[in-house]
């Protein structure tokens, strides 16, 4: 029942989303000493869903909002541009650590709005 609430829907996909992004920087620290290897990212969720395009209210009634987009989520992986090492590796440790607290706020996040939204649920329903 509460797997087809959007917002439950983009908790699940922010937590995903953070997951990926820090599997990419556990896979950048667990090289960096690997010669020539290319420091990767993802880039943050918010900049992900506004590459979508423009994003419009959803119609819940036959004419009442028009051109609804699809809110599917893109996860691109780039290499970054930091100064090689000597032996060609990319991978900063400090930017590394910067990103991983990013990405663990970002994970803290969807699980706030996931706990909140049972929270307002459990609220309508009569159950606290």
């Amino acid at each position: 029942m509460y797997n087809s609430l959007e917002l439950f829907q983009t908790a699940t996909a922010m937590a995903r989303h953070a997951g990926s992004r820090q599997a990419v920087v556990a896979r950048n620290i667990a090289n960096a000493d690997t010669p020539g290897f290319r420091a990767q990212h993802i880039p943050p969720f918010k900049e992900s869903y506004d590459a979508q395009g423009t994003h419009q209210l959803r119609a819940t009634r036959t004419g009442h909002i028009t051109n609804a987009p699809d809110m599917t989520m893109a996860r691109s992986v780039s290499d970054t541009v930091a100064e090689p090492s000597p032996n060609g590796n990319t991978v900063s440790l400090e930017d590394e650590l910067l990103n991983s607290v990013a990405v663990g706020r970002e994970h803290n996040r969807a699980l706030t709005i996931y706990r909140h939204t049972m929270t307002v649920l459990r609220t309508t329903l009569g159950r606290t």
